[in-house]
Parts: C-alpha cells; structure tokens; sequence
C-alpha cells in the first residue's frame, strides 16, 4: 500500500491522501466511526469498456461487494451518509449489499446529461445514485434537487470520470467543512478534487496502478493552484 501527501489526523486515519490498494484491505485498517461522508462511484458490474478501450478493475463479478460496502458501513460514524453511484441494471446486487451492510436508502440523486452514453432501447441519458444513511441523521437545512446536472467530463483521466461540479453541492449538502470524505473506488479523484475544493478532509483508495497515479497528479495539480491563489494580492 502507498500513499501520496497523507497527514495523520482523525484517530490516527491516514487523510489527505489517495492510497494505491484494494479498498476491503485499506478500509480493514481504518478506525471504525472515523468517516463523515462517503461519496463514491464503485464499478456498475458490466464490463464496461469504453471507446478507447480503457476497462475498470472489478467491473465482472460482485465478489467484492458485500465485502466492501460492510467495511464502508464501519468505517463510517453512525447518523452520517453514504452517497453511491451504481448500475441500474446490478440494482439488485446493490441493493442487497448495502443493505446486508446496514445502510438504508433516504434518496435517490438522477443527474442529467445532454449526450447519450449508449443508445439501444432508449437513449441513455443519466446518471444515477442512492442516498444512504448508517442510523438516523438529520436532512439538511436546504435541500437540494434529486434532479442534478451532469456536465460531461470528456473522460480524459477515467473511463467514468464524474465531474467535479456534481460532487460539490453533495458534498456541501452532506457534510460539514473540515469533515472527513472517503471515496474507496477514487478512480481520477473526482470525489477528493471536490473535498478539498470545499475545505474537506478526504481519503480515496484505487486499485488499478494507472488511475492511482494520474489521481495523485490531479491533487498535486489542484493543490498547486490554490495555493497559487492564496498568494494572489487581495482586492481592496
């Protein structure tokens, strides 16, 4: 297991930092209870492979899936959230893993895209994701539209790379500033570029080699430039 810029803060949980490892083994060595949100788009379980022929480990069989959302539901303090993006066509086996895990749905997000990802008996134009509690947390003050907007990432740095500008307003619903967010199939580290965007803590953990580094090179990217306008001279 590797780590990129991490600082030991929460309990001794290893934050700031986009770990190199499977997410059930990196998940089994972080405390219980020691996560404020975890928001994150594990593989859809069909084999997906896109035009340029980029794949997503794990994305044949759900032998990790019960195993994993059982590790995020300990991981996680009791009567915060857990917003996943998933397959409709696996509904099913996800539904069932989250909640043999414990968790319960309170949600669900569809966000709307301009293009279709795939066209056979419909035009598929969303995306979507369920919105889970461990306990009973309270809503938030301002809620925000299950209907969300989807601006296409162009994938450059993922195969399913989700735009930041989507995970913000979850992020800021569902959490507090200096919260811990955890995404254990980081991907291209859309979820962290948004918590560290909003003055969060997070957490990613990615399997695939290729994608944990072109994670930890985006969080370098993006640390740079706000550190880059923290310098600029204030407006009077």
């Amino acid at each position: 297991m590797t780590t990129a810029n991490a600082v030991r803060v929460h309990n001794g949980t290893l934050v700031n930092s986009i770990v190199h490892g499977d997410c059930i083994q990196v998940m089994c060595q972080l405390p219980a209870q020691s996560v404020d949100l975890i928001l994150t788009d594990p593989p859809y379980l069909v084999n997906f492979r896109d035009r340029a022929g980029r794949s997503i480990p794990n994305d044949r069989d759900d032998s990790w899936l019960k195993p994993a959302f059982t590790e995020a539901f300990r991981i996680l303090k009791t009567n915060r959230f857990m917003i996943c993006f998933y397959g409709w066509s696996r509904i099913d086996s996800f539904l069932q893993a989250w909640r043999e895990a414990g968790f319960h749905p309170v949600g669900h997000l569809v966000f709307a895209k301009d293009y279709a990802s795939r066209t056979t008996f419909l035009r598929y134009q969303h995306e979507q994701a369920f919105l889970l509690a461990k306990g009973h947390p309270n809503a938030p003050a301002a809620p925000i539209s299950d209907v969300r907007e989807f601006r296409y990432s162009r994938n450059k740095l993922h195969p399913t790379q989700k735009p930041v500008s989507s995970l913000i307003p979850l992020i800021e619903s569902f959490s507090r500033t200096g919260d811990l967010v955890a995404d254990p199939f980081c991907g291209s580290a859309s979820t962290c570029a948004a918590a560290l965007l909003t003055g969060r803590h997070f957490i990613g953990i990615e399997l695939d080699e290729a994608y944990h580094r072109i994670a930890v090179d985006r969080m370098a990217r993006i640390r740079n430039r706000i550190a880059a306008q923290r310098l600029l001279p204030k407006r009077e």
